[in-house]
Formats: C-alpha cells, structure tokens, sequence
C-alpha cells in the first residue's frame, strides 16, 4: 500500500502545476510550537513544491528557535508571546493568510509537503474541503488509534457519510468556507473535529485521501492523562455540534424505558406507581426537551446569510 501510495504523490507533485494555484491563491498554514527539529526541512520541502506560495507559520510561544529557523527557510512568520493552542495558532494563520485556498499541515514532521497536490486536486473537483486520512499503521499509539477509530464510527454515524478521520490536522479547504467557522474552532487540538463537522453541517461536500503519517520529530504536547477528559469531551461535542438530537432523543428514551420498566416492576410487586417512576419519566421529557431547544440553537448557529 505505500508503494502504490509513493507512486501516487510522484504524480500529483509531477503535474502540481496544472492545479493554476498561483500566490495569491495558496496559502500554507503551519502552527508550531517549539519545533526547531522539524519546522525548517518541512518550510524548506514545501518551498520546493510551491515556490511562489505562502507559507505561514505561526509560532506558538516556542521556547527554542523555531520561529527564526522557520523564517530562514522562507516562511512568513508569527509569533505568539505565549503559548495559545493548536486551534488558536490554526485561527491566527487562518486569518493572517492571503491565498483563497488555505492547507493546514503539522510542522512536526508527521505531513509529507508532498501529498498537498493530491488533497487540492479533490478541491478541483469540486470539493470544499480535503482531508488527509491516517491509516492504521500511522497512529501514533494503540490507544490513540482506536480512539481515533472511536470518534469516526461516531461522526459517520451522525452525518450518514463515511468519515474516515475526523481529528486529522492535515487538511485542505476554501478559505471563504474555512473562514465562515473560525468562531467555532477552539483554542486547544480539537479544531480539526469542530470544522470537520462544521462542513458536515453546513452541507459543504468533504473528500478524504489516504497519506501515511511518519513518526514525528520531537516529544508530543499531547498528554494521555491530561487530555483524557478533552477526548471524552470530544465524542459530546462531535453530537452537540452536528445533531444535538441524534444525543439527546435517545438518552430521553432511555429514561422514559428505566421509568416504565420501574413503573411495570413497581405495580407488579407493589400495586402502585412510585415516585421514581415518576422522576424517571420527567427526566426523559426534560432531556428531550434540552435537546430540542439546542437543535434551534445549532440550526440558529449555522444560519448562512443570502
């Protein structure tokens, strides 16, 4: 499979310039955050595929010398004066930049510069965003995986459309689209999920292509403890933030189930209908009733002016 996938990006890069992205029209977005390792040989491969494009990187309070070893390499630099998040480096380049198709990739190592032409070939297909998707072998850890492999069985299962990963910050998109959803993008590592979705949502068609993510250069800032809570969360939001009804109609059934099983149980053995029963049922009729004002508020939220 990486062979033919080698063959694949040979082509692409091959004819990358039938894709007419000229400067004003490509921008590339790297955020990084003490990746003096990395960031220069990924500057210097992109420049030699798309010499006249922008590359920015957004230089996410580093310690190290990131920032400088980026701008020699040819990239447009910006620094935070502290560390700020994935997201909110992604937002500031997203904003910062000039091109009308913008391409988010780590500085890390992880993205190869050279499967670019094969994610902004699926936008001349007439797609708004491409997504570069992980395979197996690319995760960087079992756990990580079937996490990964968790959140994207969810994610198709809310858009009826295969999502093949969800929390991969390798991406292409039109950045007027991109632009309508940078106040839903937070400031932490999950921004690829909320835009993701947010496409979803909106009904801007998403392709994904198949990459091979190498090892990358350098310690990771994900955290399994710290952030195992914030992927927990991850797996709400993904509902909340397409379809609050898909979460919260069934778990308001399952309540109503609990309270006339108890209530069946109750008369049963005790020939009455206990209190219970009762908060069981109220229950139900307050979750749905939550997710049905937030159905409003999600359609409300991605209301398109004309």
């Amino acid at each position: 499979m990486t062979t033919d996938l080698h063959g694949v990006r040979s082509s692409f890069v091959a004819n990358a310039s039938k894709l007419d992205l000229t400067p004003c029209k490509l921008s590339i977005i790297l955020p990084a955050r003490n990746e003096v390792g990395a960031v220069g040989q990924t500057v210097a491969r992109i420049r030699a595929l798309y010499p006249e494009a922008e590359v920015i990187v957004v230089n996410d309070g580093s310690t190290d010398a990131t920032a400088a070893v980026a701008e020699q390499a040819g990239a447009r630099v910006i620094s935070k004066p502290y560390g700020m998040g994935n997201g909110a480096a992604i937002k500031t380049g997203a904003r910062a930049a000039l091109g009308e198709v913008l391409v988010f990739m780590d500085a890390d190592g992880q993205h190869d510069p050279a499967d670019i032409p094969r994610l902004l070939a699926k936008l001349d297909e007439g797609y708004d965003m491409a997504v570069g998707a992980r395979g197996d072998g690319s995760q960087a850890s079992v756990g990580r995986g079937l996490a990964n492999g968790l959140y994207n069985r969810l994610a198709t299962w809310m858009t009826n459309h295969p999502v093949l990963d969800l929390t991969s910050g390798f991406r292409a998109a039109r950045a007027d689209k991109f632009r309508e959803f940078i106040h839903l993008l937070p400031n932490g590592f999950s921004y690829p999920t909320t835009s993701t979705m947010a496409f979803f949502r909106s009904a801007y068609p998403v392709a994904y292509v198949p990459i091979v993510a190498a090892k990358r250069v350098g310690n990771s800032h994900i955290r399994p403890l710290r952030d195992g809570v914030r992927f927990l969360l991850i797996i709400f939001k993904i509902a909340t933030l397409y379809s609050p009804l898909k979460l919260f109609a069934p778990v308001g059934a399952g309540f109503f189930l609990l309270g006339l099983g108890n209530y069946a149980y109750t008369y049963a053995t005790e020939h009455r209908f206990t209190n219970m029963s009762a908060l069981l049922m109220s229950a139900s009729v307050i979750v749905f009733l939550i997710g049905l004002i937030s159905e409003q508020i999600t359609n409300l939220t991605y209301k398109r002016d004309g």
